[in-house]
């Protein structure tokens, strides 16, 4: 079982309950969910969700939209994750997390697809960084992800659910998936309030011709308009 499971939250710092914010008529966790669907190498996505009262407009998000979830600790994401993956028997867990809402399913298919082929306990696209930041992927063994939750003791590892596997190349295999360019200079992730506005900007000149589109479709508007990357280029990526 090949599961994508989204961490979701309400409390964010810098845009407080952003997953939930309108983006071209439906909720960003909405996008998020129905852009991982075509994913050919994903059986099924869960919601794991904080077990907080300000979450629980979350939970009746899933119900809403037939989704499973887990709720667990808010803090330790890293638990939260494994009681995730261990609750729905999922083998290989692909982690995604709820501010990238023009994730590419077919980026998460080739992770997915290296990571089989290379037989490797851990695989991205994050640490080699060559994609637009939100374009992140993950693939993670349940029996690894398990070790982590186990052996991690440090609150960074705790929060960041790969942090520790990362970490430790030496004890886990990892491997990586580039890009033929290297475009991580471009942010399409959500942090802040620019970064909604530049998204909102994309599905505004490309969800009403194409409901899924995908990277090279986004890239074909900034060839064509470069002057949206100015909107959010100045927001920094909030360090570990």
């Amino acid at each position: 079982m090949i599961s994508a499971i989204i961490q979701a939250r309400m409390g964010s710092t810098r845009l407080p309950d952003k997953v939930l914010m309108d983006v071209g008529g439906h909720p960003m966790l909405w996008h998020m969910i129905e852009r991982l669907k075509p994913a050919k190498n994903v059986d099924e996505i869960i919601l794991a969700i904080p077990n907080t009262k300000e979450n629980d407009i979350l939970e009746q998000f899933a119900k809403e939209n037939n989704l499973k979830y887990f709720r667990g600790s808010e803090n330790d994401v890293l638990a939260r994750y494994y009681e995730t993956a261990k609750t729905f028997k999922v083998d290989v867990i692909v982690r995604i997390t709820s501010d990238c809402p023009l994730i590419d399913p077919e980026i998460v298919d080739k992770v997915i697809e290296e990571h089989l082929q290379s037989k490797a306990d851990y695989t991205s696209n994050i640490q080699a960084r060559t994609y637009p930041k939100g374009m992140d992927a993950e693939a993670v063994n349940f029996a690894i992800l398990e070790r982590a939750f186990k052996e991690a003791v440090e609150p960074a590892d705790r929060e960041h659910v790969t942090l520790y596997i990362r970490r430790n190349p030496q004890i886990f295999k990892q491997a990586d998936v580039k890009n033929d360019k290297d475009l991580f200079f471009m942010r399409w992730t959500v942090d802040g309030q620019r970064d909604l506005d530049f998204v909102r900007e994309v599905y505004k000149r490309l969800y009403s011709k194409k409901k899924i589109f995908l990277m090279k479709d986004i890239l074909e508007v900034l060839e064509k308009e470069p002057q949206l990357l100015e909107i959010n280029k100045e927001i920094k990526r909030k360090p570990i």
